[in-house]
């Protein structure tokens, strides 16, 4: 989105001219900024508010929905399936271009463990975020009702696996929110909410330091939450979580957030690759030993040219994903206009994470940041990156109404399943009861029957019609 922006702002008169075209594919009519999607999981901010829509922003470019499936550079044709070719049942269609840029960004790296396709849960969309919360206020709603302890306890034990910053701000947001929703239900207390953070390494968020790391895993045992290091995930069949030392409990919500891979896509390009499955790009951000092929963001390994050890390549996030869409564009028109490109250097500034309302880590220019201070830079610092002047409004107001106002504590599961309720109106009306069963009974047995079918029917939205209720017209 970032490079697409800058282009059409760049080639105005050639955009106007019609000399120029800037077609951008994507799966999604928006971008998600996904450093708020923990927020957005935890209520604190509408889920439109964290993605930007694609035909706001790129007024002057042309937006295909659909996914590429295969790209063949030799003939400059990428093969797109959209959703129009899905319903005409005609197959993908072929897309011609000059300039390939590749920024599909990642996917979540899962690996095989037992039970995982079943009973997972990924966080790396607004969709995931936004369902993961749903899912938890769900958990509690089971506990509250059941009069099963195995299903209460089962339901009350949240478990995630990666100790990134995904799965630590995630963690630290709906922890925050459930012990504050758990305020609301008459039989359920902070302290009968069982967290876990599996993490496979000795350490969990390496990008704020060891220090900041050991603080973070203080700051979250200190709120009650089971941090497992040097732990993995063996499986979670039959939603029974069985870790490497040994530890089985019952569980219902498996949260995986253990690490990101480069999108399929890449794979289909036949363009290098490197050993992690990534584009082998130059620190111009070309393809590299290919010409009209450019890509940046968690897809590019671009060398870092500002580190001081030979052969490091910039971290897949976003810090380094904005910068590397400007110079990309800024270098993609130099081409054009037969101007020398320039490479991409931007030194590591540092990490901002949250732990939930009021409390983060932070590690920046080699200062060491915790607490509210932290957990303030964290929100400034993503406000100023966010794009728009739109999105940084709509966030802005929802943080200052936030304070004003108690916590939503809504759950809206349905979401997932719009179609559910109309589908049960709509669908045939239940079985008659048996017969020889009514034939059998006593006459006061038929006027009982009579008004629970009818009352039934007006439950249900009919017209409870007494001729439509079977035994009743006998």
């Amino acid at each position: 989105m970032y490079t697409a922006l800058h282009l059409q702002r760049q080639l105005k008169a050639e955009l106007r001219s019609g000399a120029v075209e800037i077609v951008v594919v994507t799966p999604d009519p928006y971008m998600t900024y996904q450093p708020f999607l923990p927020e957005a999981a935890a209520g604190n901010i509408s889920p439109r508010h964290v993605v930007v829509p694609l035909r706001r922003v790129l007024g002057r470019c042309k937006i295909v929905i659909g996914e590429v499936k295969a790209v063949d550079h030799a003939k400059r044709t990428a093969t797109v399936a959209t959703l129009a070719t899905e319903e005409e049942a005609a197959g993908p269609i072929e897309v011609d271009y000059d300039e390939l840029v590749l920024a599909p960004g990642s996917v979540s790296r899962t690996l095989p463990v037992p039970g995982l396709a079943e009973h997972g849960i990924g966080f790396k969309t607004v969709e995931e975020a936004i369902g993961l919360r749903n899912h938890v206020i769900e958990q509690m709603d089971i506990a509250s009702s059941t009069r099963d302890p195995a299903i209460r306890d089962a339901a009350l034990t949240f478990v995630f696996v990666g100790g990134g910053f995904a799965g630590v701000e995630a963690l630290g947001e709906l922890e925050d929110m459930a012990r504050y929703t758990a305020r609301y239900y008459h039989n359920i207390k902070p302290a009968d909410l069982k967290w876990v953070l599996v993490e496979a390494s000795d350490r969990i968020l390496p990008e704020v330091g060891e220090e900041m790391g050991r603080y973070t895993v203080r700051e979250l045992r200190a709120r009650n939450i089971d941090v497992r290091l040097e732990t993995r995930l063996e499986s979670c069949v039959d939603r029974v979580a069985v870790l490497s030392d040994g530890t089985r409990f019952p569980t219902r919500t498996v949260v995986w957030t253990a690490g990101v891979k480069p999108a399929p896509l890449l794979a289909a390009t036949g363009l290098p690759l490197n050993g992690r499955g990534r584009l082998k790009c130059t620190a111009r951000l070309t393809v590299e030993g290919v010409e009209h092929a450019w890509a940046a963001g968690d897809a590019a390994a671009v060398p870092d040219v500002t580190a001081s050890e030979p052969g490091r390549e910039c971290a897949p996030n976003a810090q380094h994903a904005v910068r590397q869409a400007k110079v990309l564009a800024d270098n993609l028109v130099a081409s054009l206009h037969g101007k020398p490109p320039q490479e991409y250097a931007h030194k590591y500034a540092g990490s901002v994470a949250s732990l939930g309302l009021h409390k983060g880590v932070a590690h920046i220019y080699g200062r060491k940041l915790k607490g509210y201070t932290a957990w303030f830079m964290h929100r400034t610092y993503h406000l100023s990156r966010i794009p728009t002047f739109n999105r940084k409004a709509r966030v802005m107001a929802e943080w200052t109404l936030a304070g004003l106002f108690k916590r939503e504590i809504v759950s809206l599961g349905s979401l997932e399943h719009p179609r559910a309720e109309f589908e049960l109106a709509a669908g045939p009306p239940p079985p008659p009861p048996d017969n020889d069963v009514t034939a059998d009974s006593s006459p006061d047995a038929h006027d009982t029957g009579s008004t629970r079918d009818t009352r039934d029917s007006k439950d249900k939205g009919g017209t409870g019609d007494v001729k439509n209720t079977g035994p009743a017209t006998d």
